[in-house]
């Protein structure tokens, strides 16, 4: 396990370094004191784990974190201040820990065993899809955003999203995206129109093998993606504390699928 620590005080950057070694005596730990230097380390190695106070001179701890994705959005976050006043926004940006100081070993220790994106993990995740369900529906690749050509193309994607592995047909599609359509002939060839853009757009992120078609029947693997909508359905801790009773909120069918989560 690869660990930075990021301090600009240090007397606490010494015991922070102390700390780590005594729950994770097999890291390797970088300490550095400040924004530039963090950025500059991210630059040259890709780390699992940052662990950074989250009120620094100069620069929000917060503002750093999210710099620090943008390199690695796979980067395990943890923060450690002097109180709670930050905790709320550190999750929102998906933060493995929130520590209180003094930094103990066991509360450490126990951040550890459960990381957000696990390192023996990070692999198979850097090749997935994620997608996110709450708020607005948005998927990304490797932190980027993932562009469909189309607005409908996206929206029938988030319908089989929704799905969870389950199959539409082109006439159920039809009946989602454009509701009361009289001219399904018409409507139909647009979704053949709407699934070429899907696998055109996942082929071009490496992720074709999301998207399954059997005979006029469509879905995608649930397996290929990280969704926060289905590590909720798991009782996935973070994913619980992310939903803010908004899913899919662009898409007037999600309604249903809301009500089922609350």
């Amino acid at each position: 396990m690869k660990v930075m620590v990021v301090e600009d005080e240090q007397t606490d950057l010494e015991k922070l370094k102390h700390v780590i070694s005594q729950a994770e005596p097999a890291a390797e730990i970088i300490c550095v004191e400040n924004y530039t230097e963090a950025l500059g380390a991210a630059k040259a190695a890709e780390f699992n784990v940052v662990l950074l106070d989250a009120e620094m001179r100069g620069v929000s701890g917060l503002t750093l974190a999210e710099k620090l994705q943008q390199f690695n959005p796979y980067i395990n976050v943890i923060f450690i201040a002097e109180n709670e006043k930050y905790a709320v926004e550190a999750f929102s940006i998906y933060a493995s820990g929130y520590l209180i100081k003094p930094l103990r070993v066991e509360e450490l220790t126990r951040a550890l065993g459960n990381l957000r994106y696990p390192p023996e993990k990070a692999g198979k995740l850097h090749d997935k899809l994620e997608v996110q369900c709450f708020g607005n529906f948005e998927v990304f690749k490797n932190g980027l955003p993932v562009h469909f050509p189309r607005a409908k193309s996206k929206e029938l994607f988030a319908y089989l999203v929704d799905l969870r592995g389950s199959s539409a047909t082109t006439r159920e599609l039809c009946g989602i995206l454009f509701e009361d359509s009289a001219d399904i002939k018409k409507s139909s060839h647009y979704i053949r129109t709407l699934i070429s853009d899907i696998r055109k757009t996942l082929r071009e992120c490496s992720a074709e093998n999301v998207f399954i078609t059997k005979r006029n029947q469509f879905s995608i693997d649930p397996g290929e993606i990280d969704c926060d909508y289905y590590r909720f359905l798991e009782n996935d801790a973070e994913a619980v504390n992310k939903y803010r009773g908004e899913y899919m909120m662009q898409y007037s069918w999600a309604e249903f699928s809301m009500k089922y989560l609350e």
